[in-house]
């Protein structure tokens, strides 16, 4: 399984190289140095925070020296959400060495600092993490105050190609980094502005003031300090400017700016891992996976030791056509994780989706093995899917029944909706829907009546499918009416679906209607798509459907690309089809959406359909056979039997 992350893309990332000043062997590809919060050994504790100005100062200026590329402390802090946080002041070696091992680190640079006889004096000390070896020490000294001056000293000790700090402001430093380690945002907003009064040139302030104004809702806010800094023009370096341009992209929404900026920041900076990666995820979201694999390959080959890069770069590889190469990128995932059930519920479905399913089989074993509670039991699920698609249904029943008695086991209050979708989708739809129907009746008036709206949601697109749009708007209207507010959607989604029949532009004006809100681009388009899809308007639902798959916004139901496949070959396009259909759709292992009733088994049927077109009669035959194997005991609304059978 793999995340998209979707939150302000941060980068505030450094590289550095360490030379002949500390004597150090050569640095093999894979080395990554972190540079930890310097302990303060003096008795005056407002010096705190020069902690972190030496690690974030250090970092920053030997970023123009990318021999080993540096962990900033946002990029070491980012696992402090499965390891816990520590007080500010702790020193790096004990509060950041762990993430700094988690985040692929294989050198430490950290140290101490007091104030004597009006002097900053630091010690510093460089450190290989897999051995413990020390590999350098050395003492600067700064007049009292002078964190900038005493950081400067150090960077060059390492590497005499150290690069200026943006700032030469010790206030600005100062307002900027007490604000950095705090979680008040009204401190924040009092010191960032200072920060900027004190040096209108430094950029950091800006971002960091940004953020937190998009985190509690401010956008606007955040986007007039993102055009304060730009105003600057070039009195702000040329990277600092791309990456306020990023975040400006991303607080107003502006994927195709987002991605100009990136490429701008990696041509300024080509050791960036964070925006090769948010590059590759780009591409990903509009399916372009062979441009999606190589900006993840360099990601990955920049840190590799980030888990996650690999496990996306399985996915973007596998869907590029390489498998091998896929499976080797969960591989590395693998290692870095070995005690976690998803890289083996990545394995199986990469191998799913490339149709090899007795591998997928083989994984999601596996990985249920290794972790019986992972997903819900969801990978018992997706090996049931998996057989299904291997066309033996008698297997596919057993791993079904050991997923719904693990759901049993856990007391799943919709353990009898997912039966009955289960039996829907594998050809027993006559007494899927007597049993949801006994369900929905039977939690209707109980604390499970969400439950009972789902189920008539679900019954809703199913009376739709079976031709009967009376059914579909009685049960739609049921299910928003007993619904809590936030479990109505399905059921609004289905009744929309289950309005009259009517012409293209008829339904666009019904779509603008019930979901004309600002925040419900995405559903409205779904809503559309489908809708036209169920009332033979094809070229429409193409165009609609495309704009979904090629657009980069997030894919309501993994089932897009079959129907834009179904889209296309009724509009007699089949080359445009074939691509869409080579993969198998892999469920969602929470559960199959109420949607996926539109999708399976019709998939199995429009292979069929592009097997006859493309002259393979034999393969036409078993897709066909298998679609009516699975379609089962109820009629068809669109024809599909009728040429399945001929």
């Amino acid at each position: 399984m793999y995340c998209r992350s979707r939150g302000v893309l941060w980068v505030s990332f450094a590289v550095l190289a360490l030379t002949s000043c500390v004597r150090q062997p050569a640095a093999s590809k894979s080395e990554r140095i972190a540079i930890l919060r310097f302990e303060n050994l003096s008795p005056d504790g407002s010096l705190s925070w020069m902690g972190r100005a030496f690690s974030e100062v250090i970092a920053s200026q030997l970023a123009a020296v990318p021999l080993i590329p540096a962990l900033s402390s946002v990029r070491l802090h980012s696992y402090d959400r499965l390891l816990g946080t520590h007080p500010v002041s702790a020193p790096g070696i004990s509060a950041e060495s762990t993430q700094a091992i988690l985040a692929g680190a294989t050198r430490a640079v950290y140290g101490e600092y007091t104030v004597r006889n009006n002097k900053l004096e630091a010690s510093v000390t460089i450190e290989d993490l897999r051995t413990h070896h020390m590999l350098g020490a050395f003492t600067v000294s700064a007049p009292a105050g002078d964190v900038l001056g005493a950081a400067n000293e150090i960077a060059h000790q390492i590497d005499s190609k150290a690069a200026s700090y943006p700032t030469r402001s010790g206030a600005a430093l100062s307002a900027y980094i007490r604000a950095l380690e705090s979680t008040d945002a009204a401190l924040m907003e009092q010191s960032l502005p200072l920060a900027i009064q004190a040096d209108p040139d430094f950029a950091a302030p800006y971002r960091l003031l940004a953020q937190e104004r998009v985190q509690r809702g401010d956008r606007a806010g955040a986007s007039a300090i993102i055009e304060q800094a730009l105003a600057r023009g070039e009195r702000i370096p040329a990277l600092e400017r791309a990456r306020l341009q990023v975040q400006a992209a991303e607080i107003s929404l502006d994927p195709k700016a987002r991605e100009t900026a990136l490429l701008q920041m990696v041509k300024l900076d080509s050791a960036d891992p964070v925006a090769w990666r948010a590059l590759g995820e780009t591409a990903m979201s509009r399916h372009e996976f062979r441009q999606a694999m190589e900006g993840l390959q360099k990601a990955a080959e920049l840190e590799p030791g980030d888990a996650g890069t690999w496990n996306l770069l399985g996915y973007a590889a596998t869907y590029a056509g390489d498998l091998a190469a896929g499976t080797n990128a969960v591989r590395r995932y693998q290692a870095l994780a070995p005690n976690g059930a998803n890289p083996l519920d990545s394995l199986g479905d990469i191998h799913l989706a490339s149709g090899k399913l007795e591998e997928a089989n083989k994984f999601y074993a596996e990985a249920f093995q290794k972790d019986p509670n992972f997903l819900n039991q969801g990978d018992l699920l997706k090996g049931a899917i998996a057989r299904l698609f291997a066309g033996d249904l008698a297997s596919a029943d057993r791993e079904a029944n050991r997923y719904l008695d693990a759901r049993a086991q856990a007391k799943d209050p919709l353990l009898e909706f997912r039966r009955s979708q289960w039996m829907w989708l594998t050809g027993r739809r006559k007494e899927a829907y007597q049993r949801l129907q006994a369900f929905a009746a039977a939690t209707e008036n109980t604390p499970l009546r969400d439950g009972s709206s789902h189920a008539d949601a679900q019954l809703s697109l199913w009376s739709l499918i079976l031709g009967d749009r009376t059914a579909a708007q009685q049960l739609a209207a049921k299910s928003v009416r007993i619904a809590s507010p936030a479990a109505r959607g399905n059921g609004i989604v289905a009744g929309f679906l289950a309005m009259p029949p009517a012409s293209a532009s008829e339904w666009s004006v019904r779509a603008e209607q019930a979901f004309g809100g600002p925040q419900q681009t995405s559903i409205r388009n779904f809503a559309l798509s489908y809708a036209l899809l169920v009332n033979s308007e094809f070229k429409p639902a193409q165009l609609l459907l495309k704009q979904s798959w090629e657009g980069g916004g997030p894919v309501v139901d993994e089932g897009l690309p079959v129907v834009l496949a179904w889209s296309l070959l009724e509009d007699g396009k089949a080359q445009e089809a074939a691509p869409l259909l080579r993969f198998n759709p892999v469920a969602n292992a929470n559960g199959l959406t109420p949607y996926a009733t539109f999708y399976l088994p019709r998939i199995f049927y429009l292979r069929g359909l592009l097997a006859e077109k493309e002259g393979r009669t034999s393969d036409a035959a078993a897709e066909y056979k298998r679609f009516l194997t699975l379609s089962g005991d109820t009629p068809f609304i669109w024809g599909e039997e009728k040429k399945a059978r001929r």
